[in-house]
């Protein structure tokens, strides 16, 4: 049997565009001498689709689209068949009214033959809100070339039921083992499953075990591209019964390759990334679809000479080209010298287009119009977060004038204790790096400035030659440059103290207690604690940051505003 991998990256919604791009698939040399093309979860429809799944203008389109692929599978290559991801309408009116389903479609018609059991409703998924779980595991009897084959089908979370090997289970059955009375030749998961740190790694370890206790092949196919906040990084994959890895697609790129089951193992043509590369590679991907996918083709950018903004203006220049970002400078009689020479010096390694505009007038005007209502001028944090405002106010309304989408520069650790300030650094269409911790944002940098980014800033389109970011501005102490003589550490403890701290409070949801028996000072933790809490107004305002981690501070985080 001669399998066609089709790793798509949809437009949520789009079901139009994504039943073509599925066509397409099908229709591309390789796939035409297939005998089953595989697409991801809600394949049709891109994932996730939130409250466009509650639209029944959409549910009707979509069997229409499944007849017409059909009947183009009937004209142009009848014996091929695909497994496309679709939203099943049930039969009653309970709620809710959909299964997250798979539909067979071949030359004759569709069906549907799985339904996904095992429904997430943690971090940032919310099926629950919009499915009902199946109730039997995917089996599919299928003749290929005069041999029946006995399938399993599952999706996505239906193959994370390995307690030990990913931590936690969701309750429920164990779609695996009820496929082990099948005695099935082939394991077939379809999924949606968005980055983070170490997934890559999970994925296969989890495949590996299914292909032991099922005694065949896993194909594990993913969706690919970024969805708002989620970056989907594809890297498909096929486990053999050996538990050796027969095929592994590129990470964070679209692309149907096939393969037939009784192949050598072999990988695609991609180098193997670390750590630092998927992760650059990502956050490139998540701006990229972020802007096309919201109609974007041009980003702004505020540079102040600082690390954050700098690594964020390289992401955008790799994301949409280097002609099509514009950063802004906007000095004020704090800024030092050696920031604005750093911010152009950036500029001009990765040639994107610079304004300047200085806000000392600006500042000057603030602070005349609001001395009669204060009885005396604006000072401390209002006179810091003035300029904060006065430097968003002029980047949106670049933005707006010119149709481009600002990018926020902040990182996870200004989130984390509200060291950032709304209406301000805040403004934005989109967080690029608001998953990142500063040391984080730091060791990217280090990376992308050394030899082994090299071949990864060719691919990307950057300079080959030199450093990127630069000595001067990774070396800098960090600064927000509001007052004269300003560092982040006046303020908050050193990074490389504070983001383990965050870390553990965040995504390891240690209790303070638990980290003051462990060592930590206790007064540091407190405050720590206290800052996390009192920023949580700010982050419910804050723009979609891309998700990188276990724990953003997105739709997966759900703290209330008011609370002790």
């Amino acid at each position: 049997m001669k399998l066609a991998l089709a790793q798509l990256n949809p437009l949520v919604g789009d079901l139009v565009g994504n039943a073509k791009r599925i066509k397409t698939a099908c229709l591309q040399k390789n796939c035409l001498n297939a005998d089953l093309v595989l697409t991801p979860e809600l394949s049709l429809w891109g994932y996730p689709p939130r409250d466009l799944l509650l639209n029944p203008q959409l549910i009707d389109m979509q069997e229409k689209l499944l007849t017409e692929l059909s009947n183009t599978l009937l004209n142009q290559c009848p014996k091929l068949k695909v497994l496309v991801g679709i939203a099943e309408p049930t039969q009653d009116l309970k709620i809710p009214k959909l299964f997250n389903s798979i539909a067979l479609v071949e030359s004759t018609g569709w069906k549907v033959i799985a339904r996904k059991r095992l429904l997430p409703s943690y971090d940032v998924f919310d099926e629950k809100r919009y499915f009902r779980s199946g109730k039997a595991s995917g089996f599919l009897k299928i003749r290929i070339k005069k041999k029946v084959w006995n399938l399993g089908i599952t999706i996505c979370e239906d193959l994370w039921v390995e307690e030990e090997i990913q931590g936690h289970q969701l309750s429920g059955p164990d779609p695996i083992a009820e496929l082990i009375p099948n005695n099935i030749d082939l394991l077939i998961n379809l999924s949606a499953s968005p980055f983070s740190h170490s997934k890559e790694n999970l994925r296969q370890q989890i495949a590996t075990k299914a292909a032991k206790r099922l005694n065949c092949q896993v194909v594990y196919l993913n969706q690919v591209g970024g969805n708002d906040e989620l970056v989907f990084d594809g890297s498909s994959f096929i486990i053999n019964k050996h538990a050796e890895v027969a095929i592994k697609l590129p990470s964070c790129k679209e692309m149907v390759t096939s393969w037939d089951i009784k192949s050598k193992p072999r990988q695609e043509i991609i180098p193997s990334f670390n750590q630092q590369e998927q992760l650059f590679k990502v956050l490139t991907l998540g701006v990229h679809d972020y802007a096309i996918k919201c109609g974007f083709n041009n980003a702004l950018i505020g540079l102040s000479g600082g690390i954050d903004s700098a690594l964020v203006a390289i992401i955008a220049a790799a994301a949409l080209g280097a002609q099509n970002v514009t950063a802004v400078l906007m000095p004020s009689p704090w800024s030092s010298q050696g920031s604005i020479t750093d911010a152009l010096a950036l500029t001009n390694r990765i040639g994107i287009t610079t304004h300047t505009i200085p806000i000392t007038t600006l500042m000057q005007g603030f602070d005349s119009a609001l001395a009669v209502a204060l009885g005396t001028l604006p000072e401390g944090v209002t006179a810091e977060n003035l300029q904060s405002r006065i430097r968003g106010t002029i980047l949106m309304a670049l933005a707006n004038q010119q149709r481009k989408l600002l990018l926020s520069t902040g990182n996870k650790s200004e989130l984390a204790v509200g060291y950032c300030t709304l209406y301000g650094d805040m403004n934005g269409g989109l967080s690029v790096i608001g998953d990142l911790y500063k040391t984080h944002v730091f060791e990217l940098c280090e990376w992308l400035d050394s030899q082994r980014a090299l071949i990864c800033r060719n691919m990307m389109g950057l300079p080959e030659h030199g450093a990127l970011i630069g000595r001067a501005i990774r070396e800098k102490p960090p600064s927000a440059e509001l007052r004269p003589g300003q560092l982040d550490r006046d303020s908050l403890p050193d990074y490389s103290v504070l983001d383990p701290i965050l870390k553990a409070l965040i995504e390891d949801r240690h209790h303070s207690e638990s980290l003051i028996k462990n060592g930590q000072d206790p007064l540091l933790v407190n405050k720590v604690v206290q800052m996390i809490r009192k920023g949580e107004f700010k982050r419910r305002q804050a723009p979609p940051m891309l998700k990188v981690s276990h724990q953003a501070f997105g739709s997966g985080w759900r703290l209330p505003i008011a609370a002790k």
